[in-house]
């Protein structure tokens, strides 16, 4: 019989020195492959496993991964149509009319509320699911009944495979509003931490956010952190959207779209997003629509291989989508894909910072995506479209080609920010 233990128990269990670390490819949460638990006992090292074992293997850990989240947050999370993780029974429309709205009322459809997302203008209904049915059976019915709108579920995205554990730790935040322009990071919140010293500035957009998590602290650290361990853009301002919370369903697309609102009107240049699910009607107008008002979104494809169903928001026109490599600039087998990739970066064989003022080894694309964003944001200071192709170059410029000459579906362009990894 499997013995799991909470990621959160496993990380105080390490920082005493109860148990010993794991090696990289078994640290499975935050950023690594199975999410919301450690498997210590039967996951092998996935170096060591042949290809084809390797790819049955996460897409097995993968299923058991969303049908766990499913079963834990029983009512507030379920699957939709496609068997993908959702908020439990709402629908989001977009391009709704009044009278699509009335529509759907007369056919059990209860209007939830409208709203306008600030900063990228979109507009959604939300719609509660009827009695008896299931969230996939509604998303099919209302779709026969408008079928010139948007409809789909408020589908949840996780940190490039794994869960936010929530931290008894104060959060990092400036308690001012930063007033230069800062990078932006979608995640779970930040804590206070020794090597996080640039000003910080935290938002919350579900409940009981922000809250400090593991996995976005060590996105922040690789970002803009300095002594034990060196981020990639140190002493930059930081915005942090903490989509999760303490909410059993957060990470879903409403909340991301009105984070990226938030960059919007805060004229963020560039912001990194470790997160993970499917392609969502709202989540790609939103960030259509943020990068028509000068936001460079950089994302990662995930750790659930590359027999995966593409990633996104990494797989979105126009996103910059990043994988990982180790220390010997191998690509991490368990990378997922996307319908592009542009660069590799560390995901291996480093260090980053977590609650309780500790480093710990991570491994995961994950922790590729912010060291890119820290990087573009160098050449892409300021918002501003008519800049991103000369910023996009600059960033060309400094990637080292991996694996065959040029672009490739490994590596995309090349390495980028090979020295920052902290080892």
């Amino acid at each position: 019989m499997k013995s799991l233990i909470p990621f959160a128990k496993y990380m105080a269990l390490c920082v005493a020195g109860a148990v010993p670390a794991m090696s990289a490819a078994q640290i499975v949460a935050p950023g690594g492959i199975v999410g919301r638990t450690i498997d210590s006992l039967s996951l092998p090292d996935l170096d060591s496993l042949p290809v084809g074992a390797l790819t049955q293997r996460l897409q097995d850990i993968r299923l058991d991964r969303l049908e766990a989240l499913v079963r834990e947050s029983r009512g507030s999370v379920a699957f939709d149509d496609r068997r993908n993780p959702a908020v439990s029974g709402v629908l989001i429309v977009t391009g709704a009319s009044a009278a699509d709205v009335t529509t759907a009322g007369q056919a059990g459809f209860a209007l939830m509320d409208r709203e306008t997302i600030e900063g990228i203008d979109i507009d959604i209904v939300r719609l509660a699911v009827p009695k008896g049915q299931s969230l996939g059976n509604a998303i099919k019915a209302l779709r026969t009944l408008l079928p010139a709108a948007d409809i789909s579920a408020d589908n949840i995205y996780v940190q490039s495979g794994a869960s936010a554990p929530q931290i008894a730790a104060g959060v990092q935040s400036s308690g001012r509003a930063v007033v230069r322009p800062a990078i932006g990071m979608i995640d779970g919140g930040v804590a206070t931490h020794p090597a996080i010293t640039s000003p910080v500035e935290a938002q919350g957009f579900t409940r009981g956010a922000p809250s400090a998590s593991a996995h976005g602290t060590a996105i922040a650290s690789l970002l803009i952190g300095s002594g034990s361990v060196r981020g990639a853009a140190p002493g930059k301002a930081l915005l942090v959207a903490d989509v999760y919370g303490t909410d059993p369903a957060g990470g879903n697309a409403t909340a991301i779209a009105r984070a990226l609102g938030w960059f919007v009107r805060r004229g963020v240049p560039v912001a990194t997003i470790s997160l993970v699910g499917p392609a969502n009607p709202l989540l790609g107008k939103a960030i259509a629509s943020a990068q028509g008002k000068g936001l460079v979104i950089v994302a990662a494809v995930g750790n659930d291989g590359p027999a995966a169903p593409p990633a996104f928001p990494a797989s979105y026109p126009g996103v910059i989508a990043v994988t990982g490599v180790d220390g010997r600039d191998r690509a991490l087998p368990e990378a997922g894909r996307a319908q592009h990739l542009d660069y590799a970066a560390p995901g291996a064989d480093m260090l980053a910072a977590v609650p309780g003022g500790k480093t710990v080894r991570v491994r995961g694309t994950s922790y590729a995506a912010p060291l890119v964003a820290a990087r573009l944001v160098q050449h892409y200071p300021v918002a501003d479209p008519a800049r991103r192709a000369a910023a996009i170059r600059a960033l060309d410029a400094e990637a080292r080609d991996l694996g065959g000459k040029g672009a490739d579906k490994t590596y995309g362009r090349g390495l980028i920010c090979g020295i920052c990894r902290t080892r």
